[in-house]
Order: C-alpha cells, then structure tokens, then sequence
C-alpha cells in the first residue's frame, strides 16, 4: 500500500484502503448540505463515522457543489475550527478539505493532520508555499476552475490523459515550491469540470493515474454520475439513493489498492474493504 508520508503512526502501516468520512459543516453541500452544521451534531456524527471504522475525518466548510459560490473565509473558519475543537483531543485523524491557505493553517494548528485542497494550489496562490512549510500530507485534486463555472470546463482531448497530464504539472509546482514529492497524494476530480460521462473512463483507466507512483484518493460517493447510472423512467437518482454504487466503487478501488477513498457513508465501504482484504490474504 502506498501511503503519502506523514501521516499519523496508526495509519501508516496500515496494508488496506483506508476510509475518509466526509463531514461537510455547511449549509449548500450537494448530499448532506444542512445536516451537519451544527457544531455538536457534526461532531456526534464524526465519532459516528469512526465507530463505523472511517480512519479519516475530513472536514469542509465550503461547499464545492456544482454552481457554489464562494464563502468569506471568516464564514468557512467558524464553521471548521469548533468541529476540529471537538474531535482532536480524542485522537482523531482529522483532514482539513479547503482551498484557502489560511483555512488549512488555523486547521493544523487547531490539530488536523492533512490537508484535502481540491483545487491542487490553484485556487490560492499562498497554499503551496504555506504547505512546503509542513510535514503532513497534502491531497491534490484535478481542477480547472471555481464551482460556479467548472461545469463550461469539460472540453479534453483524451480525458483520461489529460487530467494525469494537469495533476503531474500541478504536482510539479508543488514539488517546485518545496513540498516533498512523497508527501503528496492526488485525486482525478470526479465529478469536477467533468461531464457525467467523463468520469466512467477516468474510472476505467486509472492505471494511466497510477503511472504517477503517487498515492491516490477517490472521491466518488453519490456523485450525479452515479444518480444518472441509476435513473429510471428519466428521473435520477436521489444522492442519498446512491450508496450501493458508490460501495461498488470503493470495493473495486480496494481492489487494486488505491490509498484512500472518500465516502459518506462508511459502514458499507469498510465491510467491502474488509471483504477485499481478506481475499487478498487467502493463500
């Protein structure tokens, strides 16, 4: 298993996928978006996840949904930071999932060990430059654009090759800016500046991804894409309507042992990795 460097000691030994719960403390995110804005709500429910087996809390305050507009980063900090208050001392491994530079510093020094940024540096000039200063891992996510435009962002030649091409550029100015290459993992972007169906070959052929040799980070959980797979009689899906599928991505991701996937659900994604390791270690 190919973890990034950096991580807490509890995970980095560990030779399975490893869960990340997705906590979004927002009002706006496309399937849990008002659910857990409460601060004690969303704390109960990440302990609920860990319960449930997540290795990974990641905490948003800034919903990335498609259309989203941005959020004052005051907004986005008094959202995360009570969360983070409420979780660290309990030992968890808590992941920041933000674009602003500022948001990820007061996160690591209120405790988070990772940052999930899902522009890739894009969309805030200091983060790179703010991360080369850590030790933690970085998550570097396929971007084109904001929320409010990135679906007028779908135009590839060879979606497949040119998203692995814009994460390697993206990782080299990462590494250019001094950030440790093994420090950083990356993720393609499902569903961002993506077509619905865009993503399946991304999916399909993610050995072209892997040819990085960096650890990889899925994040597909009840994305359109998969309410649009299950439409019927032209209706899609609702997100909440979308577990077994996003299951199935997790149990065939485990199977080639990708480092992480990015879930909301978390019960059913770490009974299928469980499955998929037991089979693993079958002699």
């Amino acid at each position: 298993m190919l973890h990034p460097s950096g991580l807490p000691e509890n995970l980095r030994n560990l030779d399975r996928t490893l869960v990340m719960g997705v906590l979004n403390v927002t009002p706006d995110s496309f399937s849990d978006g008002g659910r857990f804005d409460d601060t004690e709500i969303a704390i109960s429910h990440a302990f609920q996840m860990i319960q449930d087996g997540a290795d990974i809390i990641d905490i948003g305050g800034e919903s990335t949904r498609p259309g989203s507009e941005r959020i004052s980063v005051q907004v986005e900090l008094d959202r995360v930071l009570p969360v983070i208050a409420g979780l660290v001392d309990s030992g968890v491994a808590i992941s920041i999932d933000t674009m602003r530079a500022e948001v990820a510093r007061a996160a690591i020094e209120a405790g988070a060990c990772m940052i999930n940024d899902v522009s890739g540096g894009k969309s805030d000039p200091e983060m790179l430059s703010y991360v080369s200063t850590l030790t933690v891992p970085y998550i570097l996510m396929h971007w084109r654009g904001p929320s409010n435009i990135m679906n007028t962002l779908t135009e590839y030649s060879d979606v497949v090759a040119d998203v692995t091409s814009e994460i390697s550029k993206q990782v080299d100015l990462a590494v250019a800016a001094g950030i440790a290459r093994e420090r950083i993992a990356v993720d393609p972007g499902i569903g961002f500046a993506k077509t619905v169906d865009q993503n399946w070959p991304i999916l399909k052929h993610l050995d072209v991804l892997e040819g990085l040799g960096l650890p990889i980070l899925m994040g597909a959980s009840r994305k359109k894409f998969l309410g649009e797979l299950l439409a019927k009689d032209g209706v899609v899906r609702d997100s909440d309507e979308r577990e077994s599928a996003t299951t199935a991505i997790s149990t065939l991701m485990a199977a080639r042992g990708l480092w992480a996937v990015r879930v909301h659900d978390v019960k059913p994604t770490r009974d299928a990795i469980a499955v998929v390791d037991r089979i693993a270690k079958t002699s």
